[in-house]
């Protein structure tokens, strides 16, 4: 078997086991070499065939394996945006999805720096304005967007998050579940995220992208 493709698997059950797959929700995709390896619609992301995964080209033509999910348009736009993300991973998981119900914090990221580890593993995820499910102009959106960023929150759907390995792609969606979990615990307060030139510099550090600076209401 394929290891990248098991890899893409254990992905899918750890996800599932941490409980931010409900149901058949959720997707995952992993680049590798000229193909997209992308999980089929319908699938439950709990039990995984690393056998049984679609195949796209980086442009979303299908090649092989069962049909994908209908949001191939956005792991592929991740891809094209940034030729060094290796993985994808859209979830509906519960905090993240109630955030992409809000006013987002600022123009590019719907939540503010509460932690430094926010802003290592995701840093800043804008609000994509809604679209529905697989609508290719919300991924042409995301592909064009003039600014850097590995994560995002489809408005009123829920997170994506990018990594240059599965690894990272998991841990940075399992972040921003955790960051959107502390900032619905705060409603109502006035916490104080870390100051700017405090989340750039773990930005640059850390290979993520920070440059939302001004708290604001609107979206991209």
């Amino acid at each position: 078997m394929n290891g990248i493709r098991d890899e893409l698997a254990a992905a899918g059950a750890h996800l599932a086991g941490l409980g931010l797959s409900p149901g058949s929700s959720g997707n995952l995709s992993v680049r590798d070499g000229d193909r997209v390896l992308l999980t089929a619609t319908g699938t439950d992301l709990a039990a995984l065939d690393a056998g049984a995964l679609s195949e796209l080209t980086p442009d979303g033509t299908h090649v092989a394996g069962p049909r994908p999910s209908k949001e191939f348009p956005l792991h592929t736009a991740f891809y094209r945006r940034d030729p060094a993300l290796r993985a994808v991973v859209h979830l509906h998981s519960r905090h993240a999805t109630a955030v992409s119900c809000l006013p987002p914090w600022s123009a590019r990221s719907a939540l503010p720096p509460l932690t430094p580890y926010f802003v290592m593993r995701v840093g800043q995820t804008p609000l994509i304005p809604y679209a529905e499910p697989g609508d290719p102009d919300q991924a042409l959106l995301v592909e064009r967007l003039g600014f850097g960023f590995h994560a995002a929150l489809l408005q009123n759907h829920g997170p994506v998050a990018a990594g240059t390995s599965m690894k990272a792609a998991v841990d940075a969606a399992v972040e921003l579940e955790e960051a959107a979990a502390l900032l619905i615990l705060l409603a109502g307060t006035r916490p104080n995220p870390l100051e700017d030139a405090r989340a750039r510099e773990l930005a640059r550090r850390y290979g993520t992208h920070w440059d939302a600076c001004d708290a604001g209401d609107g979206t991209v």
